[in-house]
């Protein structure tokens, strides 16, 4: 950034101040266009202009009018300003009349939903039927079925910001993307290169995200969409974008090098290294001329002139004759079968039978260990001293 740039350019904090705004309104009025700002160069953050700043000091409602265009307000405040009751809006607001403008999370890790004052005012106006008495079927039926596009809502209005705030194709494909989650982003975006750029270009987190780690897991899941039919139209919205990016201009991909010199390709690929020529064995051709090659440093032209080359004659292939062997068979040995005796007990005699054979190896290891310690206990009981010994 020049110094004539940075003369007619103030940084954000300092345009806030001079109109009279809060952090969190400034951003506000930046996100839904109410102060234009410009990039202020490649990796810095985008300042506003001084002839921006003029025109919205000049209005005649400054600051006051400004001011009121970006109150947000919650659910008490916003009912008090239709008259009806804090139910009665939330019933309206997860009906989808009125969308929330942003999102907070409170001690207890409940989502709190913010709304522009002008737009509850403005709703107050066009549907005054909706404020009185008891609400339409259809909506109850809705309410019923556990709808809520409070979350939905607030992530077209999101969506629509950030596809307004840039040109760059890519970088609104990458707006479309930051909806849905890695696994339906892959299935739609086949090349992981195109990925990779979508990912770089992916925008920042809304302002006021909380740190701790539970409460960002569930505000990190209120930025991606949820509902089947959201889900596909944010599908075939990237693959539509990602369309008009690549008719542009290819994503990046490594290894790719810029053109050097003339007639020189774009997508041409440095080799490794030079190719050393000691390491490349030159075999003659028939035909080919062969040139002399020095012995012992000593120049194999001599002094009187340059010595002929040497013409290679043509060997012709000598064609090498192939005779089919014959398969020699492998006879086969057949053995005769050897009679087995069997094992005979004579008459009288008893067969000892081992009574632990079919016992499991934990049983007769139980046994005797139990046996060991009877038989120690039978000698320490022969072993013990007599009371009276002295």
């Amino acid at each position: 950034m020049t110094v004539d740039e940075g003369a007619r350019t103030v940084a954000p904090g300092r345009a806030a101040q001079e109109l009279e705004l809060r952090r969190d309104e400034f951003r506000l009025a930046v996100q839904l266009g109410l102060v234009r700002t410009v990039p202020a160069g490649e990796g810095e953050r985008r300042r506003v202009e001084r002839r921006e700043l003029d025109r919205l000091r000049a209005a005649p409602d400054f600051p006051a009018g400004l001011r009121e265009r970006v109150r947000a307000v919650g659910t008490g405040e916003a009912a008090a300003l239709l008259g009806i009751t804090a139910d009665r809006f939330t019933r309206l607001a997860r009906t989808g009349h009125i969308s929330p403008v942003r999102f907070s999370l409170n001690r207890y890790r409940m989502v709190v939903w913010l709304y522009l004052a002008q737009e509850v005012v403005e709703f107050g106006l066009t549907c005054p039927a909706l404020l009185t008495g008891r609400l339409p079927l259809y909506l109850r039926e809705r309410l019923a079925a556990h709808e809520d596009l409070r979350a939905r809502n607030w992530r077209a209005r999101r969506l629509s910001l950030l596809l307004r705030a840039t040109e760059d194709p890519w970088a609104r494909a990458a707006a479309i993307a930051s909806l849905l989650d890695p696994v339906q982003v892959a299935e739609v975006v086949d090349d992981p290169y195109e990925r990779t750029h979508l990912d770089r270009l992916r925008p920042p987190p809304p302002p006021g995200m909380p740190v701790p780690p539970v409460a960002r897991e569930i505000a990190e899941r209120l930025t991606l969409a949820d509902d089947p039919d959201e889900i596909l139209w944010h599908r075939l919205s990237l693959a539509l974008a990602l369309d008009e990016a690549r008719a542009e201009r290819q994503a990046p991909h490594p290894g790719e090098t810029r053109a050097v010199g003339v007639g020189a390709s774009a997508s041409t690929v440095p080799l490794a290294g030079p190719v050393r020529a000691e390491a490349v064995a030159m075999v003659p051709v028939a035909g080919e001329v062969v040139p002399e090659v020095p012995v012992h440093g000593v120049p194999a032209t001599a002094a009187s002139g340059p010595a002929a080359p040497v013409s290679m004659p043509a060997v012709p292939a000598v064609p090498v004759p192939t005779a089919p062997v014959p398969a020699a068979p492998v006879p086969t040995v057949l053995l005769p079968a050897v009679p087995v005796p069997a094992a005979s007990v004579p008459a009288g005699r008893a067969v000892a039978i081992d009574p632990s054979a079919g016992r499991p190896v934990r049983t007769r290891f139980l046994e005797r260990f139990r046996r060991g310690r009877a038989a120690g206990a039978a000698r320490s009981r022969r072993r013990r001293r007599p009371v009276a010994w002295p």
